[in-house]
């Protein structure tokens, strides 16, 4: 195993380091000189309310520091990364509360040996000195169906307790109170973490190996390894085996859970989620619950107590009652604190109907003209050389994208072909550019998709019935490169499809005067200027689309957008010359 790579200036200060980024940005916070403690930077506020204080290592940012605010922690003690910090701390932050006025302190310790001990010391130490000090010990882990004589481990629903407590402690509640209450809630509180990788300490090892392919059960927030390892599986079954194990009724850490009961839920990354499968876990985690006849009345998502960089999620279970949802919803000033929705969300509408589009061209019913023959003729023509240019098309695409080119036209062609067998193609060139528009955008997607379409769209306002001459071609031909131009943000020259367009549109212009007889000619000079200007990108520095991030040096092959576009030219040259 290798060390993870940690973007820090050193393994020694970057938890001071930290603690001063999370100052600097925060306004309500301040730093106790000498120690690692966070404080409110309005302490006269709490003069004659209870004051709380938290904490305990670091590396689980945001927590412990950004629930600090009016209607949260009132301080929090950091140690060193996964670390408990040391008593004479503890007991300063305990002092200054105490010195601004606060008519007692909670300390509110998640149930780690070392958190107990030197939390517990500071304590005892303070009541010497005539302060009012209690402490609620969080023990919400469901991971161990015996757990051993240390007890359950305090996870992430400590910050549910930061939550109620700190909101009792804004209405005055006293010491007593506040514990008591609290004390209550715990009972109701329940946390399961899973790991899809380890973390590592600054300048350390791994904490744990995980093969590929599997994922870890049941894990605490300091690395530590879980209750059980299995194949990595789809969210939903996660979600499922992780809400089973918490509700049990057979392990004695589990979370008493029945129909109808109300829950607050908490989804936590670990620390390597992406925001998209946070969303996924968190849609699994909704449904799973009521399935089970659960109402889920608030969801927090998101990054609230983490273990570094670990690549895993934990679920936090809270059952609700009004009295508790009132504390949960009110407001706090601290900055780690998320602005939540107070609506249930069991029972909510989250969907909206959709306004009434109108009908895909590609969907509509056409009549025949006299131009139809022709029109299917050109269609055919452009399925079928885009599908003997698919596997060149890719080629070249790999050169300079993800290789895709090929097949994406491709779909287009074959979209094209199935639409051509149970429908009428119609007579007026602007709706067969609209038709063409329509399929380029549901077949083909992505940006070539989109420039066609937007090509054709633009185009097929200047072409319809009785005007389809050679003037009528032209204008559309620069309506739609213009279209390309303005969306797209390309000119020609920046090595795109068009270096293909533009010289055949140029060249197209010439028809507008030119005899009948001549504007064949003139279409085969646009069609072979098309194909020189798609040759000639491999010569230009691209500027525009996915290969302008590529090194010039690497990109030496024609544009393949450029190429198919001409070879769409020279179908539709091929068609009508058929038809003559």
């Amino acid at each position: 195993m290798e060390s993870q790579k940690k973007l820090i200036n050193s393994v020694d200060s970057c938890v001071d380091e930290a603690l001063c980024g999370l100052v600097r940005v925060s306004g309500g916070l301040s730093l106790l000189k000498g120690h690692r403690v966070v404080l409110r930077s309005d302490l006269n506020n709490l003069k004659g309310k209870v004051a709380l204080l938290s904490g305990g290592g670091s590396g689980h940012e945001p927590a412990h520091g950004g629930y600090i605010g009016a209607g949260m922690l009132s301080a929090v003690v950091a140690g060193g990364v996964f670390a408990s910090p040391p008593p004479a701390s503890i007991l300063a932050a305990i002092l200054s509360l105490h010195s601004a006025g606060a008519s007692g302190v909670l300390l509110i310790v998640k149930n780690y040996t070392g958190d107990r001990l030197n939390f517990g010391l500071a304590a005892e130490q303070a009541r010497n000195q005539g302060v009012s000090v209690d402490m609620v010990i969080v023990a919400d882990d469901c991971a161990f169906d015996q757990p051993s004589k240390a007890g359950r481990r305090g996870l992430c629903g400590t910050v549910f307790i930061h939550k109620l407590a700190g909101a009792l402690a804004e209405e005055d509640c006293s010491l007593d109170q506040i514990v008591s209450k609290v004390t209550e809630v715990l009972k109701g509180i329940g946390t399961l973490g899973v790991s899809l990788s380890p973390c590592s300490i600054p300048g350390n090892l791994p904490t744990f190996e995980l093969p590929p392919g599997e994922m870890e059960l049941g894990l605490g927030i300091h690395g530590e390894p879980g209750i059980k390892r299995s194949k990595m599986t789809g969210a939903d079954e996660v979600v499922k085996i992780m809400i089973d194990q918490m509700t049990k009724p057979d392990s004695k850490s589990h979370l008493p859970l029945k129909s109808g009961d109300t829950v607050i839920l908490c989804v936590n990354n670990l620390g390597a989620l992406s925001c998209l499968e946070m969303a996924v876990v968190t849609r699994s985690a909704i449904a799973c619950l009521e399935s089970h006849g659960v109402v889920v009345a608030r969801v927090m998502s998101g990054s609230f107590m983490t273990s570094l960089e670990m690549a895993g999620v934990s679920l936090t279970l809270m059952k609700a009652n009004q009295e508790i949802l009132r504390l949960f919803d009110a407001k706090t000033t601290a900055p780690a604190w998320p602005n939540l929705s107070r609506t249930y969300v069991t029972g909510r509408e989250y969907t909206t109907d959709p306004p009434s589009l109108p009908i895909q061209p590609q969907d509509m019913t056409y009549t025949e003209g006299p131009l139809s023959p022709v029109l299917r003729r050109v269609m055919e023509n452009i399925a079928s050389i885009l599908l003997a240019k698919q596997e060149e098309l890719n080629e070249l695409d790999r050169a300079c994208g993800d290789g895709d080119c090929g097949n994406t036209h491709a779909q287009f062609a074959r979209g094209i072909q199935e639409w051509l067998q149970d429908h009428k193609v119609p007579g007026c060139p602007g709706k067969m550019l609209l038709l063409f528009a329509g399929l380029f955008q549901e077949k083909a997607g992505g940006t070539s998709g989109a420039m066609y379409s937007l090509f054709l769209t633009a185009a097929a306002g200047h072409v319809g019935e009785g005007r389809s001459d050679a003037a009528a071609w032209a204008s559309a031909m620069h309506a739609g490169i213009q279209a390309m131009r303005r969306y797209g943000g390309a000119d020609p020259g920046d090595r795109t499809m068009l270096d293909a367009f533009c010289p055949a549109a140029d060249e197209m212009t010439k028809m507008v005067t030119a005899s009948p007889s001549e504007q064949m000619l003139i279409l085969r000079t646009a069609v072979e200027k098309a194909a020189e200007g798609a040759e000639a990108t491999q010569n230009l520095t691209a500027r525009a689309g996915r290969a302008s991030y590529i090194a010039a040096e690497r990109v030496n092959l024609p544009d393949p957008g450029a190429v198919a576009a001409a070879a769409i030219f020279r179908a539709v040259l091929e068609a009508l010359e058929g038809q003559k």
